[in-house]
């Protein structure tokens, strides 16, 4: 559905996307994952056609956005960081003008009765855009994306500036949304990407550093993280790690250490033999382990592994 290929942007001597590619299927809902001044919002515009590349090329649904702007916008809705709303508008007026502005075909009144009552924005209709919350501000904001009813939506950080609650209820919207449409979803909130995204793509100073599906990102560390539980001081069990080649780093998890049981998140290289090297080295020292099992990679973990190497 999603095409992007070499994208590259440059602001003079500044270089905000360097030679980006990556696609995304009909269906599909993608998370753009990174650091602010990544280059996320950067490659929304690009792919919406807001904002042209220095080089390279986008295609939505096999129309190229410069090329052929008007069928590729037509595919799009679209919902920047910034909602681009006018507050003197009733939120019927406001869809209206969208209505009309994109050149809807729909059946107006079915259409908008459908939309507000996805986006639970039915009870507001009539009032001005101005006197409604932050949180309702943000629905109104993705009603528009769906006027016309495109295949692809593109949301730029659509939680920004919300309470938990809707946060929640935001969340809960775009899962309900990617049912129907192709997603793309960018956002610097690691909990967010993972609760609605299939995939996550992460980008960092302007360039494409891991795509994969959200169970497989751990893959892009290289290695694996055990954690360890074993009887002896701090500093016994300190030393005995940072004598191992295949130790990249660890942390103490203070909650689960106990009396003389520690326990150790260990994050190891990719080698076959790591465990076996920490049993021994272990055994050599007559320090007893309790437990050495497989543990899982949370996203920050992920998310930081990654961005510091690049």
């Amino acid at each position: 559905m999603i095409k992007v290929s070499h994208l590259t942007k440059k602001y003079g001597n500044i270089t905000a996307l360097s030679d980006v590619s990556f696609s995304v299927k009909r269906g599909e809902v993608v998370g753009f994952l990174g650091p602010n001044g990544a280059g996320k919002s950067t490659a929304m515009n690009i792919i919406t056609g807001y904002l042209s590349s220095t080089s390279g090329n986008v295609t939505v649904d096999g129309h190229d956005i410069l090329e052929e702007p008007t069928e590729a916008k037509k595919r799009i809705g679209y919902l920047p960081e910034v909602p681009p709303l006018y507050p003197d508008m009733t939120v019927n007026e406001y869809l209206d003008f969208i209505y009309e502005l994109k050149g809807a075909k729909q059946k107006k009144d079915a259409h908008f009765n459908e939309i507000c009552e996805l986006t639970k924005i039915a009870a507001v209709r009539g009032r001005l855009i101005k006197n409604l919350s932050k949180g309702y501000r943000q629905r109104v904001g993705i009603a528009q994306a769906l006027v016309g009813n495109p295949p692809v939506l593109i949301l730029d950080e659509p939680t920004v500036g919300l309470d938990p609650k809707q946060i929640v209820e935001t969340r809960t919207l775009v899962k309900k949304l990617g049912e129907d449409h192709t997603v793309i979803l960018s956002s610097h909130i690691l909990s967010e990407v993972q609760a609605v995204c299939d995939r996550i793509i992460v980008l960092n100073n302007g360039k494409l550093i891991a795509d994969s599906k959200s169970d497989q990102l751990g893959q892009h560390l290289g290695g694996r993280a055990v954690t360890l539980r074993a009887v002896g001081s701090d500093s016994e069990i300190k030393a005995l790690l940072n004598g191992l080649k295949c130790v990249r780093r660890f942390e103490k998890n203070e909650a689960a250490s106990k009396g003389s049981v520690q326990e150790f998140t260990v994050q190891l290289d990719a080698s076959e033999q790591a465990r076996e090297e920490i049993f021994f080295a272990f055994a050599g020292k007559k320090t007893p382990i309790v437990e050495l099992k497989t543990a899982e990679y949370s996203l920050e973990d992920i998310f930081m592994s990654l961005v510091s190497k690049a």
